[in-house]
């Protein structure tokens, strides 16, 4: 067991870091200091907000082998009949952020990037958007800072599934300590209960990597009012679409006006 603690195993299994250059498509990149180093963030603005100042932000982060380069400026894109600004947050070790790439590290960096959004916001709402393990870095924001909404792609309760999906085949000898080095800053469950921002959840029918049972755990935990809106047939990747996208599109004219409103009041 202490070899398996040195070895930080939780971080070598699940995050997959890379740093090789991506097309940004345009995207505009910033960077904040960050345990002396410094973190690599991406911004893009949606057409509208190209023409006016940005009526609302959403810091964006992403799943364990994905980078904000790649999505930003699509992302921005999708947001045209929004003034939003997108801020798409690059762990620790992925892309230009200092490493190393550490679960540790998850929380303290997105704490970071909030609070240098958050000056530039100012009165303005900040909605944090998190697929798969990004959703342990926004869940870690809504319960911990004065996020305005909130929006959950696939998201994984670790621990749990990590002892009971994982845990059989090996008799819990690997998992168990695995499960244990998951940092409590990034427990989904404990900050969903301690979150009280809107959210919305969209949640994959048949997602072949995390079990929707864990999804659901975390759904269910949620503190603050809430849309589901479950994605039929989709799998953990698959794009939002179809009705889906249009439930995602009512949903958010449901938040964002609760965005303002909550942001208004800080």
């Amino acid at each position: 067991m202490t070899v398996i603690a040195r070895a930080r195993l939780s971080d070598r299994l699940i995050l997959l870091p890379s740093t090789a250059p991506i097309d940004a498509r345009g995207a505009n990149r910033k960077t904040i200091p960050f345990e002396g180093g410094e973190l690599e963030i991406w911004t893009a603005s949606s057409r509208l907000a190209r023409h006016s100042a940005p009526g609302a932000y959403i810091l964006r982060f992403y799943g364990n082998a994905d980078r904000a380069d790649r999505w930003v400026a699509f992302e921005a894109e999708e947001w045209d009949n929004r003034a939003v600004e997108v801020w798409g947050v690059n762990y620790p070790g992925y892309g230009g952020s200092s490493g190393p790439a550490r679960l540790d590290r998850m929380a303290p960096a997105a704490l970071a990037a909030f609070d240098a959004l958050k000056r530039i916001a100012g009165d303005r709402p900040v909605v944090v958007f998190g697929a798969s393990l990004g959703t342990t870095a926004a869940l870690n924001l809504a319960a911990h800072r004065p996020v305005a909404g909130v929006i959950l792609h696939n998201p994984i309760a670790l621990r749990q599934m990590i002892m009971g999906h994982f845990g059989w085949w090996n008799l819990w000898l690997l998992a168990g300590p695995v499960a244990m080095q998951i940092p409590r800053d990034i427990d989904n469950v404990a900050n969903a209960k301690a979150s009280r921002a809107p959210a919305i959840f969209l949640l994959a029918e048949k997602d072949e990597i995390v079990p929707p049972k864990y999804h659901r755990l975390v759904a269910e935990a949620y503190g603050g009012e809430k849309r589901i809106i479950v994605l039929k047939g989709a799998s953990h990747n698959s794009p939002i679409e179809g009705a889906a996208l249009a439930d995602f599109h009512q949903a958010l004219d449901w938040l964002l006006p609760r965005a303002d409103a909550l942001s208004s009041k800080e």
